[in-house]
């Protein structure tokens, strides 16, 4: 870690985060230098005044952007894989199946590893009199038709004018219905601040890298030579939320990623993200997703 600390204050480069563990110390520097990049040529474009709608869909895996916003609000839709997400007070998780709303003027960072995942997306003009809906970043899982509509886009590129009738009216109505046909029996709720201290960043990224041992509040709180009272106020003040929820949050975030890998059963994906019975993990699961985890899966993979 110290070589991607180094490495990162000469040549700022997104190739030193090795793996999604990394995540945590990349994510604070990047935010903590405010890198605004238009390397990404589409970015330009976005900004254009005509641009109501402009359309920039990755389907090669292995997405990774620098910070940056934009005046367009974004939809960002997931098939196959997770995308993490960062802005400049949490990290997101963007599962397949769901999509992610990202309004207008939001910093934010967007990452993946998974070679498989195609990432769909959508830049949106602010209209007059919109709903609420626009203004809330939010993850939802997608309803049938939406995720049809999605799809039916893949070949589409660039700027969506008036001037082409049929995509300009297809894309206003999928962004007049995504209020009412996102799925809400399934609002994907799995995110958390990363920590801004420095003490936290090293506990996350250790929590994250064992995942699979029990990593009590006490054993973790021994590691880093701080008694448990002095860790659990860290984490209250710091990141408003408690060590169990956020163990919690990255063991569930974690599961999703093995079950979209398909090489586990479901028993050991359990044990891998450190629970001693598939009961307890379902439980857990059920309780933060709010279905049990087969069933995600099986929704995950489209099944459903």
């Amino acid at each position: 870690m110290i070589l991607i600390l180094q490495s990162y204050g000469v040549m700022h480069s997104t190739r030193f985060v090795k793996t999604e563990k990394d995540l945590f110390i990349y994510a604070k520097l990047k935010f903590s230098s405010y890198l605004y990049s238009m390397n990404d040529s589409h970015f330009g474009a976005v900004e254009e005044i005509d641009a109501e709608f402009y359309i920039y869909h990755v389907l090669t895996g292995n997405v990774k952007t620098e910070i940056h916003h934009h005046s367009s609000a974004q939809l960002v839709y997931a098939e196959g894989g997770i995308v993490h997400v960062f802005t400049d007070s949490k990290h997101w998780y963007l599962p397949a199946r769901c999509f992610m709303w990202i309004p207008a003027g939001t910093p934010h960072y967007i990452f993946s590893t998974s070679p498989k995942v195609d990432l769909y997306n959508f830049y949106f003009k602010k209209e007059e009199n919109e709903s609420g809906f626009f203004d809330e970043i939010n993850i939802y899982s997608v309803s049938h038709l939406l995720r049809e509509m999605i799809l039916y886009t893949k070949e589409w590129d660039g700027k969506i004018t008036k001037n082409d009738e049929s995509k300009y009216y297809f894309l206003k109505a999928l962004k007049g219905i995504l209020p009412e046909k996102r799925d809400k029996k399934l609002a994907f709720p799995v995110q958390h601040p990363f920590p801004n201290d420095e003490t936290l960043l090293k506990v996350a990224q250790y929590i994250h890298a064992n995942l699979e041992k029990p990593l009590t509040i006490e054993s973790t709180a021994k590691e880093f030579g701080m008694s448990t009272r002095t860790l659990s106020r860290k984490f209250k003040e710091i990141l408003g939320m408690n060590y169990v929820r956020f163990l919690r949050a990255l063991r569930i975030t974690r599961s999703l990623e093995l079950m979209l890998e398909g090489k586990y059963n479901m028993y050991e994906i359990a044990m891998m993200v450190g629970y001693n019975s598939l009961s307890s993990f379902s439980n857990i699961f059920k309780k933060v997703i709010g279905i049990p985890p087969t069933e995600y899966q099986h929704k995950l993979k489209g099944d459903e």
